[in-house]
């Protein structure tokens, strides 16, 4: 549960958590920032649009002298606002009636003294250095203008104030999301904790039987219900290899054993200088002629059965063939085997087109052909039909129980009237496997009139797809 950098999944969720709330946090900081100065500062520009003095008052001052170039120049003199004031002439001069600065003067205000404006409001430094926010009004009856004004410090002295405090905020929500994250990924893990330990359990002791509970239909209880459907398949294949290994290990008994006996005697017939009477050592042989094929079938047969089975359709080596070519290949190799016994194998085929590995599909016809052969009696028929895709194999035989019907198609079974014939019980097997992993389906069943009849069939098409350049 480590990355690259070193971080558990746990610290990393509750980081991102933290970051998500901080960031969060610190967007609505800089909104509530922004909100909080845009109503300052309106509340400023109201207040300085509401602290207006007389202007009949303003002239009478201007007209006595007591309006002066330089703030430093104003009496203290009690006046009945407190706001710094200021006359602006259509010239760009200015004389100060209250205050102890007196302001810059802008091209807006002069605008407003030569009536081009109605108002003039904006930041101006004062030269006390202060900043003030400046409001400029024309003074009626009289060719000039007002000016008054307010620091600036009544909306920035509140702002630093806020600042501090949704700093204050921001770091609190982030420490207590980062604790709360780490809360919620300690519980939300908690079933992938369960999983990890019981993957661990599984690679330390192979125990496959491991199953985690499953709780809800969220994606751990997915994860869980995948894990518990692996090892269960796990399990599955690994009882079957067991299975696959102890079943081959009793079919190969027997040849060997039988093996080993012929080759004995024939040894100590050497040994001893005493030859076998030329029948009995022409048998002998025959017999470990036998023997050696059926081993070599019985180990042929387990290769085909040990690769891993393809998903239906796929393969490297699938293409499109034609199911009435490879039948009738199939039937003439059989048809061979059957003329000793005075059998006959007739065969009526329909074109159709499939898609399967060739060499595969044609093992698996000769299988379940020599399957038909072998119960059939001497100078009976095994009849092949194909016809809209679908393969009928009958043979004439004694046929096969009902209750034996299910278990045809696995490994290693032989029905016990068949255990004295030759055979290893995987030929019907692999035919089972290879139609599979063409996407197709067989089964045996009990032909009308007696005998027993394979179907099979492929998903194709009565003529060949047309090639791709």
């Amino acid at each position: 549960m480590r990355s690259g950098r070193g971080l558990s999944l746990r610290s990393r969720l509750a980081l991102l958590t933290a970051v998500a709330v901080a960031v969060a946090v610190a967007a609505c900081a800089i909104a509530a920032w922004f909100l909080v100065r845009d109503q300052l500062m309106r509340s400023l520009d109201d207040t300085l649009r509401d602290n207006r003095a007389n202007p009949a008052e303003i002239a009478g001052r201007v007209n006595s002298g007591m309006c002066y170039p330089e703030a430093t120049d104003v009496p203290p003199i009690p006046m009945p606002f407190d706001s710094p004031f200021q006359v602006v002439y259509p010239s760009g001069s200015h004389c100060i009636i209250s205050g102890t600065a007196t302001l810059e003067v802008s091209p807006a205000d002069i605008a407003v003294a030569q009536r081009l404006s109605e108002e003039a409001l904006h930041d101006a430094t004062g030269s006390d250095g202060v900043t003030y926010r400046v409001l400029t009004r024309p003074l009626q009856g009289y060719d000039a203008a007002v000016t008054v004004a307010r620091p600036l410090s009544e909306v920035t002295d509140p702002l630093r104030s806020l600042v501090v405090v949704l700093a204050l905020v921001a770091a609190a929500g982030a420490i207590t999301a980062a604790g709360a994250g780490v809360a919620l990924a300690r519980a939300g893990l908690r079933p992938v904790d369960r999983l990890t330990a019981a993957a661990e359990h599984v690679a330390a002791t192979e125990d496959l039987s491991t199953r985690i509970p499953v709780a809800g239909d969220d994606e751990i209880a997915r994860l869980s219900a995948a894990f518990n459907s692996m090892t269960a398949a796990l399990a599955s294949s690994r009882e079957l290899q067991q299975q696959l290994i102890a079943d081959a290990g009793h079919e190969l008994r027997t040849p060997l054993t039988s093996l080993r006996t012929n080759i004995d005697l024939l040894v100590r017939s050497e040994q001893t200088g005493r030859p076998l009477p030329p029948d009995d050592r022409r048998r002998l042989l025959e017999s470990v002629t036998d023997q050696l094929a059926e081993l070599a079938a019985l180990i042929g047969d387990l290769q085909e059965l040990s690769r891993p089975e393809k998903p239906a359709g796929h393969g490297s080596r699938f293409e499109v063939v034609g199911l009435h070519e490879v039948t009738r290949r199939a039937v003439d190799r059989v048809r061979l085997r059957g003329r000793a016994r005075g059998l006959a194998v007739e065969a009526e085929l329909d074109d159709w087109f499939v898609r399967a590995e060739p060499a595969a599909l044609e093992r698996a016809l000769v299988n379940l052909l020599d399957n038909a052969v072998k119960f059939s009696g001497d100078g009976q028929v095994v009849e092949v039909t194909l016809h809209g895709g679908l393969l009928r194999i009958r043979d004439h035989g004694p046929g096969i129980p009902p209750h034996e019907l299910p278990h045809v198609f696995e490994r290693f079974w032989r029905s016990p009237g068949a255990r004295g014939l030759p055979g290893s019980g995987l030929g019907l097997s692999i035919v089972a496997r290879t139609v599979r992993e063409s996407g197709g389906d067989v089964s045996l069943r009990p032909a009308p009139g007696g005998g027993t009849e394979a179907v099979l069939r492929l998903p194709g098409a009565p003529t060949p797809p047309p090639s791709v350049p």
